[in-house]
């Protein structure tokens, strides 16, 4: 077989997989619209089919655009890994790396540990906050890796997935829930995407009497009886009321790892499969909270 399927035209597939068309592609590879259609174009000409569907308000590939998108993953993984296993020179520089408090205080802080002791010559910075804010850095590509929290639905093709959490609204058992009133809730900050998606649904009325990062800090308050909280199960503690059926069931969570598409330098290659080894040897990731 003289058919050949490039790596560049398979990150190009699935750019678009991630984001949504072809347009939204280009524009996270800095590259022409153009450019990514002809990469494309050159993978239905290797094999033979359409990959991309082409119609207005249907899905956007193909079945066999979708079983290339799978195989896709396999190939840039092994490409990715092989590059770095196997490279001559060793591996030097300095990973961005941005995580939440959730995942700071989890596993993921020893394995960076262990990742600075097996590859003394790779410096990695970190910077902590909220979920929301780890995403804008990354988008901004002030970040090489990240590792955050996201609702289920978000998660991209390319995210490493840590877990999945169950996401509760709760309040201490002492705490009386009057609904004729504007209801205090309980944010980690003005960034929480849970205040966001909690105040966002508009039936209820709250009021955001206390912001604080720290999750130590909202379980407190809750417990203090200071009023409801949207929690992941994890932080969630037995004297604590899960409160049923009077607000809107949250969606479910998980933690991810995510790299900056641009950024997929050899160092960040290899903190994602050594953050991947743990994940599949000793799922799920625990959290120390």
């Amino acid at each position: 077989m003289n058919e050949r399927l490039e790596i560049d035209a398979l990150r190009a597939l699935l750019a678009i997989a991630a984001h949504g068309g072809v347009t939204r592609a280009a524009e996270h590879l800095a590259l022409s619209q153009s450019a990514v259609s002809h990469k494309i174009r050159r993978l239905e000409q290797a094999l033979d089919c359409n990959l991309l569907a082409r119609r207005a308000g249907g899905p956007l590939f193909t079945e066999a655009g979708q079983r290339l998108c799978d195989y896709a993953r396999r190939i840039t993984d092994l490409h990715d890994e092989a590059l770095s296993s196997l490279g001559k020179k060793p591996l030097t520089g300095t990973i961005r790396l941005g995580m939440t408090e959730d995942t700071a205080t989890s596993d993921i802080a020893r394995i960076v540990g262990r990742f600075t002791r097996l590859y003394p010559d790779i410096r990695v910075r970190t910077r902590t906050s909220q979920s929301l804010n780890v995403q804008t850095w990354l988008k901004a590509g002030e970040l090489d890796v990240a590792v955050m929290q996201i609702f289920r639905q978000d998660i991209l093709p390319d995210d490493l997935i840590l877990f999945e959490d169950t996401l509760h609204w709760v309040k201490s058992p002492e705490f009386h829930l009057d609904l004729s009133s504007p209801v205090p809730f309980l944010s980690f900050d003005s960034q929480c995407f849970y205040k966001q998606w909690g105040m966002g649904r508009k039936l209820h009325q709250f009021d955001n009497v206390l912001e604080c990062p720290s999750a130590a800090g909202i379980q407190s308050a809750v417990r203090s009886g200071l009023g409801v909280a949207l929690l992941n199960g994890m932080h969630i503690t037995s004297d604590m009321e899960i409160i049923d059926k009077l607000f809107p069931v949250p969606p479910r969570i998980a933690f991810v790892a995510r790299t900056h598409l641009k950024r997929r330098n050899p160092a960040a290659i290899a903190l994602i499969q050594e953050i991947r080894k743990e994940v599949e040897t000793t799922m799920p990731v625990t959290d120390a909270g």
